[in-house]
């Protein structure tokens, strides 16, 4: 992994080999840093904007040879768009984007000026915090299983360090604590996006267990796992009836994190759905992109990667993370439609279509850690529903919830970190569709308002408990590579939820 540095020194005289600078777009003379690169190589970087060859367009790369006159051998400039539309998430992104281009130009070491900063337009540490992300989630790359590499392959390359430079001492130590923080950060979502992009017979619910016991090992947390039959003596009826057709194991992971021990009831559970492979079961999913369903433990996955950054970045709260992990899949001991099953809290739920099974654990899970540990808050993460794709598309998640507080806490967090969501209602008249003719509720209310009932259904189960739910299932995966994110596992919302925790510890 790339090694990001802050140093004292003047960006001009670095022996880097390429130094990144910026531009606004629009702007006919550079300044700050770039200003100071632009006189050194004798107004280059002007004569370029005159000529238009320089837009500062967001996005914008290009990259220039000093030929000797500084000793760095080259400049990439990189476009920062409208400075009235500048922010840290235009830097997280950029970021990204430089360091992959810089890794397949061949470059080993580069350094860079603090975009943003140095101008006044952002908090130094905010800014250092933004290029650790984007640098260190911009560079990943998942090839595991790939044996052989191709010459030009970025495995080949490897930019090994990137270091931020700074004349001035007094902004050195903000700059460190922001990257050091962004590295955390980073690093914690890269473990949700490895966990995402491993295939579903590497990664059962028992893998799953394993990999969050090595982290909680690594953390110095405490982490219980329960199995098959710890789920049968609490009486969890629906992670064992979501589980009766694998071959696998069901898991239940609780990962402790105790950061304000002497007040317990200053707590949260993040509480995230690990379906490690999810066919439907019965009611049996198109074969259509079925593979994308070795990510439907993206919402267990983030929740894995959140307590590891929150175990390091230490904030003064309680948090629990819990993770049911089954797999979901049709054999003759499967659960079938019309089955009816009853939940830990007693709650009987007809089963209308197996394919909606991720609400099911989610009941079991959220029902064991309100009555262990007496939560005072919830949030559940999960892809949960196809409908939040048709309702907002690959862009952002759905957000919902009994607690307005809690949501405002979550959308405030979602904002910070530039992962979107966006609130959907829970209306009275929406329950409705959940009725059920032989239960007490019924675990699919119809196509209309998909994702509004299912949470609904999840809302069963949380009475007493502040309550928000995310549904990821549009923003788990990326199609495409652009800024820090990379195709593939995006490792949402493992961010926002660090954020999340670190923003209720300052109110609570």
């Amino acid at each position: 992994m790339t090694v990001i540095n802050v140093e004292k020194g003047d960006i001009t005289k670095s022996p880097s080999d390429a130094i990144v600078v910026n531009l606004f777009e629009g702007v006919a003379s550079p300044e700050g840093g770039t200003g100071a690169i632009d006189k050194a190589l004798g107004g280059a970087i002007s004569e370029l904007i005159k000529e238009k060859e320089i837009t500062g367009k967001l996005g914008e790369s290009t990259l220039i040879h000093t030929l000797g006159k500084i000793p760095a051998k080259r400049i990439l400039i990189m476009g920062l768009g409208k400075r009235e539309k500048f922010s840290t998430s235009v830097v997280r992104s950029i970021s990204g984007h430089a360091a992959r281009y810089l890794r397949q130009k061949g470059i080993k070491h580069a350094a860079s000026i603090t975009h943003g900063a140095g101008i006044g337009q952002l908090d130094t540490s905010d800014s250092a915090q933004a290029i650790a992300e984007g640098v260190t989630l911009g560079l990943y790359e998942f090839k595991n299983y790939q044996s052989k590499k191709s010459e030009s392959s970025s495995n080949e390359k490897s930019l090994e360090s990137f270091t931020l430079i700074e004349q001035d001492e007094g902004r050195i130590s903000a700059l460190k604590a922001g990257v050091v923080r962004g590295s955390v950060i980073s690093t914690s979502a890269l473990l949700a996006r490895n966990l995402v992009n491993e295939p579903a017979n590497v990664v059962n619910p028992v893998k799953m267990a394993q990999v969050a016991s090595a982290m909680a090992q690594e953390a110095g947390i405490p982490i219980e796992i329960l199995g098959r039959e710890d789920l049968m003596q609490n009486e969890m009826g629906a992670m064992l009836a979501v589980s009766a057709g694998s071959a696998n194991e069901p898991q239940l992971i609780i990962m402790e994190y105790l950061g304000d021990p002497e007040n317990p009831e200053n707590n949260i559970a993040l509480v995230g759905k690990g379906i490690t492979f999810d066919s439907g079961g019965i009611s049996i999913k198109p074969s259509a992109s079925m593979w994308e369903m070795k990510g439907d433990m993206s919402g267990g996955a983030s929740v894995i990667g959140a307590m590891k950054g929150i175990s390091e970045l230490k904030p003064k709260i309680n948090v629990y993370g819990v993770v049911p992990a089954v797999e979901n899949m049709p054999s003759g001991t499967a659960q079938r439609p019309g089955d009816i099953i009853r939940a830990m809290n007693g709650k009987t739920i007809e089963v209308d279509n197996t394919d909606a099974e991720g609400r099911l654990i989610l009941a079991d899970a959220i029902s064991y850690i309100r009555h262990t540990k007496n939560v005072r808050r919830v949030v559940d993460i999960a892809t949960l529903t196809g409908a939040i794709v048709i309702a907002l598309g690959h862009v952002a998640s759905g957000v919902m919830g009994t607690s307005q507080t809690l949501v405002d806490a979550v959308l405030s967090a979602s904002k910070s970190t530039d992962e979107k969501m966006w609130q959907l209602p829970l209306f009275e008249e929406y329950k409705r569709q959940n009725h059920s003719d032989y239960a007490d509720v019924k675990n699919t209310g119809g196509r209309p308002a998909g994702s509004i009932t299912a949470a609904l259904f999840i809302g069963e189960f949380t009475e007493g408990v502040e309550w928000a739910h995310l549904d990821i299932a549009g923003t788990f995966l990326s199609e495409k590579t652009t800024g820090h994110m990379i195709k593939g596992a995006t490792g949402v919302p493992t961010r926002t939820l660090i954020k999340l925790v670190e923003d209720l510890a300052q109110t609570s």
